[in-house]
């Protein structure tokens, strides 16, 4: 019975080509984009499922505030947190501390600039156990100051196998210290949120530096005796801070907060050793995804029921000939179970042909192989057989509940039941489509919106490099160097370029006992930060060499300090602009100056956050050179740069970014969302049309009789083309009047995630409407403008 079933299936579907065609291709792209998602979801929801601790594992997140300012929060402590915490809660079983940061690696001759270099306590592997050890004793590895691991991948590239690594010496960082190579790792998943390829003994930053909560330049991971110490924990340590702090005054304020391991991935706003993703975005690609099956789907049922007229006869025939309603169910069931296997074959092929790409748009690692695991092979079935039932069972329904007299004798009418679900699945498919549109307009807006909004410096044309000591020790004389190059117009060192600036500080407006301080942003720069990022200072003046050097004494008492600030400070200590030039304030507790200029607002970090408070001051520790240039002679510049670079820096690569490079960066997740969208929009519009397109070549076909007796009574092909249209157009409008405002209140919902964005004006309706509707017109013109040509003497001559 089954094998007969799937024969007759396989006829049916073979002499109907063209309706069969339609619908495996468009169940096709729906199943490759939910494959490609699965596999993508999949990898997701796995980040740090493999660590053995995982649900014992925490992250730290410090939060701190000065008398009543706004507090700031990130995934940095200090080094203190972890044996305070071991030594005062009998929660914490063990910690780690750790510090990511690029590092110069020689050996030999070949020297490298590695970015995924980590520095970390002892305790690490044993604490993260599902980091194995190729080679090396877990608990000795990192024992000693100078000790690093390499990677299996890391060890292959310097030594050529892994076996040759342990015992080598490598010389790290610019001074070109000597680390004794005591393990090697097995490369670390793609999975991770932890990611090195060194990873180096934190007792080699030297003596501990554990005596203040302050100096929080390190990401700290506690071990937990179990999940349920999690809560118990984090009740405790309000309290305990309270009392650790007390000392400092009553307007200052330091809490930590505890992350569970495995939710820092897809649930924390604090980036770790790489960005996060946001389950906010899985959740919206992975409704696209089934939203655009969903339109497939909707299309064989369209096309399915409009046929049942075609069909009625053989559904006749064989209840005349015995078959029982159930039969004849299994029948079409059936069939839909062809179409929905043949689709799925297709899909995996696609979407492993496909896999490259969307692993460049989504920034993952993700493997074809990935198809074949059981969970996997799970889903794959699952939506087959959901198709295949769902997308199968009211064309089925429909079909087997003919009656076969009043089919047989050619009095049987398609059912107005069948065409209210037609036109009520058209407008449903359509309005997923208009949706997707809206939403691609809006968020390309607000992605143009960024581009093109003032910043309050200038990214274009800026070279950064990344710079260590021996560098900004030789500074005066690269600085003139390079300066030497007419297409150079300026050169500025400082700890941070103007794209992101993170350094957390406090400032007083007299003295730290005469009012309480507020928090603000601090960036140690020098005399050319100002004109090489080109900020507009609206009071006072810049900073000048001979500042620099007053506030660069070895004797801090004689230290001379003045400062750049931004708007924002100045109003939040309670002056404008005018009136704070001049006047007293201390940065922290201990650098006392007055103010010199100041700039306008600029921003500093990405448009999701206000503008806050910023200092800028002299001297201090830099680690960036930015170098501005005309932009006519961009590869000569870069040549003449790399040339000067070899004779001030042997010791290190050429390396350079461009600072609209770090600019982008700042947005990836939404650039991706902007891809995404634009992508799937397009992909549902052509599957909401290719349904559209096999419908109105259905009704052409059932009117062509109709159409050839207007033509005879003297209609117009236009007339013609405006009959078979008018009803398709109809249902777009509805589609889109409906769809109107869920999509207003979507892209707003999105947009308020940006304290500056742009607005949502009628334009992009009104482009989204005439769009859909020219497209939609476009597609079911093709086949009106069919029938309206046809001979009407053809059509209406007798079968």
């Amino acid at each position: 019975m089954l094998k007969n079933y799937f024969k007759t299936a396989w006829r049916s579907l073979w002499k109907n080509r063209t309706f069969s065609l339609i619908n495996i291709v468009g169940l096709t792209v729906g199943m490759t984009c939910c494959l490609l998602m699965v596999l993508f979801i999949q990898h997701e929801l796995s980040y740090d499922k493999f660590q053995e601790n995982g649900d014992r594992i925490v992250r730290v997140i410090m939060e701190y505030k000065f008398g009543g300012g706004e507090s700031n929060k990130g995934n940095y402590t200090s080094a203190k947190v972890f044996p305070s915490f071991k030594q005062n809660f009998p929660e914490v079983v063990e910690g780690v501390r750790m510090s990511g940061t690029g590092r110069l690696v020689r050996y030999k001759d070949e020297v490298f600039n590695e970015k995924s270099f980590v520095f970390a306590d002892s305790t690490f592997f044993q604490i993260f156990k599902s980091f194995p050890l190729l080679r090396g004793n877990a608990s000795q590895v990192l024992k000693d100051p100078y000790n690093v691991v390499f990677t299996e991948a890391a060890a292959k590239k310097y030594f050529g196998s892994i076996d040759e690594a342990v015992g080598k010496i490598v010389k790290i960082g610019s001074v070109q210290k000597e680390f004794l190579v005591t393990g090697v790792a097995k490369d670390i998943p793609s999975n991770s949120q932890i990611k090195f390829d060194f990873l180096a003994s934190f007792s080699s930053f030297g003596p501990p530096m554990d005596k203040t909560y302050w100096n929080a330049n390190y990401t700290t991971y506690l071990l937990l005796r179990d999940q349920a110490s999690i809560a118990s924990l984090q009740a405790k340590i309000g309290p305990f801070m309270a009392k650790e702090m007390k000392e400092q005054g009553a307007d200052v304020y330091v809490n930590f907060e505890l992350e569970p391991y495995t939710s820092v991935h897809l649930h924390s706003p604090y980036d770790g050793f790489e960005p996060n993703s946001n389950i906010k975005y899985v959740y919206i690609i992975s409704a696209i995804a089934i939203l655009i099956l969903v339109i497939a789907c909707f299309t064989y049922i369209n096309l399915s029921t409009a046929r049942s007229m075609e069909r009625a006869r053989e559904v006749g025939i064989r209840k005349v000939a015995g078959a029982v309603r159930g039969q004849v169910f299994w029948q079409f069931i059936t069939e839909s179970l062809l179409i929905a296997m043949v689709a799925l074959m297709l899909s995996i092929l696609a979407a492993t042909l496909v896999l490259p790409a969307f692993n460049q748009l989504t920034e993952r690692s993700l493997d074809w192989k990935g198809f074949i695991k059981p969970q996997v092979i799970i889903v794959c079935v699952g939506i087959v057989l959901t198709i295949s039932l769902l997308a199968g069972s009211y064309p089925a329904m429909v079909l087997s509940n003919f009656q076969p007299i009043k089919v047989l004798k050619g009095v049987f009418k398609n059912s107005g039941s069948g065409v209210a679900l037609r036109k009520s699945l058209i407008v449903f498919q359509f309005m997923i489509s208009v949706f997707l549109i809206i939403a691609t307009f809006v968020i390309q807006k607000q992605m143009q919106y960024i581009q093109n909004k003032n910043l309050g410096y200038n990214r274009d044309n800026v070279i950064i490099f990344d710079a260590d000591q021996k560098m900004i020790e030789k500074y005066p004389a690269v600085r003139e160097e390079f300066r030497s190059n007419p297409d150079i117009l300026a050169v500025s060192k400082s700890y941070e370029s103007p794209v992101t600036i993170r350094g957390g500080y406090s400032v007083y407006r007299n003295d730290q006992t005469e009012q309480q301080a507020i928090n603000c942003t601090g960036n140690p720069i020098d005399e050319e930060y100002v004109p090489a990022n080109q900020l507009e200072i609206i009071a006072g003046s810049n900073i000048t060499k001979q500042d620099v050097k007053d506030a660069s004494n070895e004797d801090d008492e004689k230290n001379i300090n003045r400062f750049i600030i931004n708007e924002a400070c100045a109003k939040a200590l309670g002056w404008s602009a005018k009136e704070i030039v001049g006047k007293k304030i201390y940065l922290g507790s201990d650098r006392p100056g007055e103010v010199k200029g100041v700039v306008r607002d600029f921003h500093y970090a990405s448009l999701h956050t206000k503008v806050q408070p910023l200092v800028m001051f002299p001297g201090g520790w830099s680690s960036t050179i930015m170098i501005r240039t005309t932009g006519t002679q961009t590869k000569n510049t870069l040549a003449f740069l790399e040339s000067k670079w070899k004779s001030f820096a042997p010791h290190r690569p050429f390396e350079y970014r461009f600072m609209d490079e770090d600019f982008q960066k700042l947005y990836t997740s939404e650039m991706r969302t902007a891809k995404v969208f634009s992508i799937f929009s397009g992909i549902a519009i052509v599957l909401a049309c290719l349904g559209l397109f096999g419908l109105s070549a259905y009704s052409a076909q059932q009117r062509i009789k109709e159409i050839g007796v207007r033509k005879v009574l003297g209609a117009s092909a236009g007339q013609i083309v405006l009959l078979l249209s008018g009803n398709f157009l109809k249902l777009v409008v509805i589609a889109f009047l409906i769809v109107l405002p869920i999509a207003w209140y979507a892209t707003n919902l999105w947009l308020s995630d940006f304290v500056y964005r742009t607005s949502i004006g009628a334009g992009i309706f009104v482009v989204s409407a005439l769009l859909v509707v020219a497209i939609a017109l476009l597609t079911v013109s093709i086949q009106s403008v069919r029938a309206a040509w046809t001979n009407p003497v053809k059509s209406l001559r007798s079968e």
